[in-house]
């Protein structure tokens, strides 16, 4: 018990120092998840829910990547994109059609009752899919078609979406209270108020500046460097490359997605010419 105690007390930190950008969110994110640990959250409710809203790439989904991997031993969320989940026949795919098939949601289920569900883009999801986050959100439970109950309240859920971010990139030079309020309240239009008053945050993300998205590249380049000598690779970013690859990922309106992408290819590529040109020479 006193090594979990001591888990949570680091869970700030360890938070901060993995997302960069947002440290305005993480004592309320830290809030939720020690109450939900310790055992503290209703029973008839998940252990915590979440919506995280914000421009694209900015880091809504890998922070619930981040918490979950921390708390569950290196389990990943169980992701559902909302994108694919826009017609009248997703209640089918999401929980089955008929009696037996349970649905992408139920197969999921069947590895874990606890662990975190990613709804993301929910503001893509058809109405019926929408009415099932209710019942989940408010009973902890859904019901598959297979006639099975799932109890879903060892689960924490997050939703994220992109509402508002086009005011808020455009209010970059704005107070950032003023872009909260700007945000939330075109949530509280979009979404409907029953379901956004059953989610415990609702937390605005906000865009990185080109400080942030330093800091991030610095960060990319030091996993990937870790990833490939696990691999048996070793490469090496000296301060010119890294100037370059900030240079050549930054990007105002995406996020830090073309920066994993650029340091991702520049590394590869460098041990890939390497292992060709020592090969070639054999």
């Amino acid at each position: 018990m006193s090594t979990n105690l001591e888990k949570l007390r680091r869970l700030p930190d360890y938070l901060r120092e993995q997302i960069k950008g947002q440290d305005h969110v993480m004592d309320r994110i830290c809030s939720v998840l020690r109450r939900g640990e310790l055992g503290l959250a209703s029973t008839r409710r998940p252990r915590g829910s979440f919506l995280f809203v914000g421009p694209t790439g900015v880091g809504k989904t890998e922070v619930t990547n981040v918490f979950t991997e921390y708390l569950f031993e290196g389990r990943k969320p169980m992701r559902f994109d909302m994108s694919e989940y826009q017609t009248h026949s997703s209640v089918e795919k999401l929980i089955g059609e008929k009696v037996g098939d349970t649905g992408l949601l139920g197969r999921a289920l069947v590895v874990a009752n606890t662990g975190t569900l990613l709804f993301d883009e929910i503001e893509k999801a058809h109405p019926l899919v929408l009415d099932l986050f209710l019942q989940i959100l408010d009973d902890a439970a859904i019901t598959l078609a297979s006639g099975e109950r799932k109890n879903l309240s060892g689960f924490y859920v997050v939703f994220t979406s992109n509402i508002g971010a086009a005011e808020a990139m455009r209010m970059r030079s704005a107070p950032f209270a003023s872009v909260q309020r700007t945000v939330l309240s075109r949530v509280n239009q979009q979404l409907r108020p029953e379901l956004v008053g059953r989610m415990t945050e609702k937390l605005v993300f906000a865009s990185l500046d080109y400080e942030v998205q330093r800091a991030i590249c610095a960060q990319m380049v030091e996993r990937e460097c870790a990833r490939l000598r696990a691999l048996g690779q070793t490469v090496a970013v000296g301060p010119e490359a890294l100037e370059a690859l900030i240079r050549e990922g930054y990007h105002r309106g995406l996020g830090a997605r073309p920066m994993r992408a650029a340091v991702e290819r520049y590394l590869q590529e460098q041990v890939a010419a390497e292992l060709l040109d020592v090969r070639a020479s054999v």
